[in-house]
């Protein structure tokens, strides 16, 4: 009888194990289901693709000649695929560049990717 207290023990400590592994395994720096998170690098190559693709499917919905420099900062929100909100410099048609927020919606296994929002980022 006194096995299956320490059995029930050890099978608690197993689970709060497991279940706190993946956390501990990416320095607890795990996006969070449901929460906003910085983009740990804002340079990586497929943040960059992002940002441009917000921005020229912005000018092509709106006819401004926006383009494309940079993405400067952003979060992303872990949902059925991935919310990004990207904080991008883009330049109008005289070469004057500005701050803009841009919400993208991906889901990489259906290849889904939708602007969701774009406007002007208060500084």
């Amino acid at each position: 009888m006194a096995r299956a207290p320490v059995l029930l023990l050890l099978a608690l400590l197993a689970a709060a194990l497991a279940a706190a592994t993946p956390a501990a395994a990416l320095g607890g720096r795990g996006a969070r289901v449901g929460g906003w998170g910085p983009i740990p690098d804002v340079r990586d190559a497929h943040i960059q693709e992002l940002g441009g693709w917000a921005v020229e499917q912005h000018a092509r919905l709106a006819s401004d000649g926006l383009r494309f420099r940079r993405v400067t900062r952003g979060e992303q929100q872990v949902v059925s695929g991935m919310n990004y909100r990207l904080f991008v410099d883009a330049a109008d048609g005289s070469g004057r560049s500005a701050p803009y927020l841009a919400e993208v919606y991906e889901q990489s296994w259906t290849k889904t990717r939708q602007l969701t929002s774009f406007k002007p980022a208060a500084n």
